[in-house]
């Protein structure tokens, strides 16, 4: 009899993930992830909408799709249509619509189809930290765009372009997050989309833009989505997550037909789950304008609350990128790499994005942080940074004079 346990494990591909720990609840201070406010998800009208859709078309989850092919719920498309051109300056019809489980799978997707193991891809300095790991695994060669405080300098990715076409490099595409950007929370300018157009066109490559925020914008002067200024150029990608909530699985793809169909090709999940579908068109095809009436000064408010307390707790010490929209703060802490704080803060209960993690050259970004500030309460955002900077404190000597030095001498 062989008593040796047998190894699962050694029998695994050499390209598996390594194992994730085990959940163990959130920390005290979460200020990490996409979550959401729980306070602002509508319980009755979402309940409602739950029954009444279900009594209408609950026989359709007997099918694949809910029985209206792979590019999903019909309505959900058609309530897509109305947001996407009405407020997004789009012209599409809801044969121009992919409905996808969640944003992250229509990363996939489009990364999937476009790279290959050496081709080279533009990304903002600053983006979404997801993505660098999934292009690392791709093969790809990233080169980072700088940011200003208005989004893509335009200027300097132009002189990117001539610099790789010289070496004979086309890149296959530029992702970005040109409204409500993704850590830093700025809005791209009209004219900045309507140049990237140009330059798209001129060097040959895809504009593949990223508006999961972009309903949660509270500036008033938001431009049009690139892709309405440039569909021909353009795949758009956007979600549900942030405006109803992440545990909600829907997301969607907007482009062309000759890419479209190769993106719904790809798409091989047997379907988006058709519930989340149905309930998300029932509620928002009613709510739409009131939920968000509702959720975007909700959110303006715990961001007010973040940024006071950041300013007293680190007085001057942290340079702070206010957004005009979405979840999160983006900051620096001149002098401090925060990686030196993640371990500490964490004991303490406290979980932050360190920016390394967020940033195409993570040396350049190791003073940086994220914060996200929509699923905490106030009273937890007030604790929490004023524990995040005690530990700051304690670790560096930096902020010498907030708020919190200024008990203690008390």
């Amino acid at each position: 009899m062989n008593d040796k346990a047998f190894d699962m494990a050694g029998l695994l591909a050499a390209s598996a993930p390594a194992p994730a720990a085990r959940f163990g609840g959130f920390a005290d201070y979460y200020f990490i992830g996409g979550n959401g406010d729980p306070e602002q998800v509508p319980l009755d009208a979402l309940a409602q909408a739950a029954a009444d859709v279900i009594r209408r078309d609950g026989d359709r989850l007997a099918i694949y799709n809910l029985g209206q092919g792979p590019q999903g719920y019909l309505p959900l498309r058609e309530f897509l249509t109305g947001k996407l051109n009405g407020k997004r300056g789009m012209s599409v019809t809801a044969e121009d619509i992919l409905i996808l489980s969640g944003s992250n799978q229509g990363l996939n997707i489009v990364f999937g189809l476009f790279i290959e193991p050496g081709d080279t891809v533009l990304v903002e300095e600053y983006s979404y930290g997801a993505i660098f790991p999934r292009l690392k695994a791709l093969g790809a060669n990233v080169v980072g765009v700088p940011l200003d405080a208005d989004g893509i300098d335009v200027d300097t990715l132009e002189s990117i372009l001539d610099d790789l076409k010289a070496k004979g490099i086309t890149p296959k595409f530029l992702y970005t997050i040109p409204t409500i950007q993704n850590p830093t929370g700025s809005v791209l300018p009209l004219g900045r989309r309507q140049s990237i157009a140009g330059l798209a066109r001129q060097y040959g490559f895809v504009i593949f833009e990223d508006e999961c925020y972009a309903d949660l914008a509270w500036v008033s002067d938001v431009p049009p989505a690139i892709y309405a200024l440039a569909p021909d150029v353009t795949v758009h990608i956007g979600s549900f997550s942030k405006t109803l909530g992440p545990a909600l699985r829907v997301g969607y793809a907007v482009a062309e037909w000759p890419l479209l169909s190769r993106m719904t090709a790809a798409k091989s999940d047997g379907g988006t789950g058709g519930l989340d579908q149905m309930v998300a068109a029932e509620y928002f095809t009613q709510y739409f304008d009131a939920h968000m009436a509702s959720l975007k000064p909700a959110l303006q408010t715990k961001l007010t609350t973040m940024v006071n307390a950041l300013e007293r707790e680190f007085g001057t010490a942290a340079e702070l990128y206010v957004p005009k929209g979405g979840i999160f703060l983006w900051l620096k802490i001149p002098g401090v790499d925060v990686r030196t704080l993640t371990e500490p803060a964490a004991k303490a209960g406290i979980l932050f994005n360190a920016g390394p993690d967020w940033a195409c050259n993570g040396e350049a970004a190791q003073s940086h942080l994220r914060l996200c500030f929509a699923m905490p309460s106030h009273e937890t955002i007030e604790q929490g940074v004023a524990a995040f900077a005690r530990i700051c404190f304690e670790q560096t000597g930096i902020p010498a004079r907030s708020a919190n030095v200024a008990r203690e001498k008390a």
